[in-house]
C-alpha cells in the first residue's frame, strides 16, 4: 500500500514518468507542420553566387506563408536530379525528419536531362515514366548503379512521402529562357511526365511551367531576359520572385490542397 502511494504520489517515479510522457505528447502535437521543398538550383537559393547572383524560388515562398502556423525548410540543392538527390543521401535526410501532417513540394527535371554516365556529372535519368533500367559502372562515383526513369524516381518521392503521412505536391519544372517564333520552349516532355506521375500516384500537381510561360509570353523576350544574368536557366531574385508567385498561384487553383490554409 505504501508502495502504491509512493508511485502515484505527486513526487513518485511513476507519476513523474506519466507527467513527462504527457508533456512530450503535448509538445509533439503542438509542433507546427513543415513544408519541405526538394529540387535543383532553380529552387535552391544561390543568392550572392559570384557576380551572377542566382536565386531559386524555394525560400521565397516564406513571404506567402503564415509562418506562425507552418515552417518552411528548403532542401533543394544545385546540380541535383531526381536520381542524385537520392544517391547523394539528401532524400534520406529529409525522410528522417518527415512527420504526419507535413508537406513536400518537389520540382525536378533540368538535371535529369544530363548524361546518365560520365566522369564529371553522371546525373541523368532514363527518359519517361516506365520501369526501364540501365545498369552502369558510374564513371564519377566508381560504383555499380542501377539507373531508373525520371518517373520512377518521382514515384519514389511521392510514395515514401505518403508513407510518412505527408502531403506530396509535384511541380512541373520552371521553363528556361529559350524562345522560338515568339513562344517559350516548355520542355513539354518533362512537364507531361511530372503530371502523369502525380495523377497516377494521387499527388497534387501544379503546372508552374505553364503559369510562368504565359506570364513571359505576355511580357515578351526583352523583358524576360533581364531575369537571367548568366545563362538561360538560373534567374536573379526578380525572376525567382515571379516563379515563387507562380507556385502560389498554382496552389490556390488547387482548391482541395490542404497547404492552402497556411497561405496568407
Amino acid at each position: 500500500m505504501k508502495l502504491f502511494h509512493y508511485l502515484f504520489s505527486p513526487g513518485g517515479k511513476l507519476a513523474v514518468t506519466i507527467s513527462l510522457l504527457f508533456t512530450l505528447t503535448s509538445l509533439k502535437q503542438s509542433e507546427k507542420p513543415v513544408l519541405y521543398i526538394i529540387g535543383d538550383s532553380t529552387v535552391q537559393n544561390n543568392d550572392g553566387n559570384g557576380k551572377n547572383e542566382y536565386w531559386g524560388w524555394g525560400t521565397l515562398l516564406n513571404a506567402y506563408l503564415d509562418t506562425t502556423q507552418i515552417t518552411l525548410r528548403n532542401h533543394a540543392k544545385s546540380g541535383t536530379s531526381t536520381r542524385t538527390f537520392i544517391t547523394d543521401g539528401r532524400w534520406t535526410k529529409v525522410l528522417a525528419t518527415l512527420k504526419s501532417g507535413d508537406f513536400v513540394i518537389m520540382q525536378f527535371g533540368h538535371n535529369d536531362q544530363a548524361e546518365i554516365n560520365d566522369s564529371s556529372r553522371a546525373k541523368g535519368t532514363i527518359k519517361g515514366t516506365g520501369e526501364e533500367i540501365q545498369e552502369i559502372f558510374n564513371l564519377k562515383t566508381k560504383t555499380q548503379e542501377t539507373v531508373h526513369t525520371y518517373g520512377w524516381y518521382m514515384r519514389k518521392f511521392i510514395r515514401e512521402a505518403k508513407e510518412k503521412g505527408t502531403t506530396p505536391i509535384v511541380c512541373s519544372l520552371v521553363p528556361r529562357e529559350k524562345w522560338k517564333n515568339g513562344k517559350v520552349d516548355r520542355e513539354i516532355e518533362y512537364v507531361n511526365w511530372a503530371q502523369e506521375v502525380a495523377r497516377s500516384e494521387g499527388a497534387y500537381f501544379i503546372d508552374i511551367n505553364q503559369i510562368i510561360v504565359k506570364k513571359w509570353e505576355q511580357m515578351g523576350p526583352d523583358a524576360v531576359k533581364v531575369f537571367f544574368p548568366g545563362d538561360h536557366t538560373h534567374t536573379n531574385k526578380k525572376g525567382a520572385e515571379l516563379n515563387a508567385a507562380s507556385v502560389v498561384e498554382g496552389l490556390r487553383s488547387v482548391k482541395d490542397c490542404p497547404l492552402n490554409k497556411f497561405l496568407k
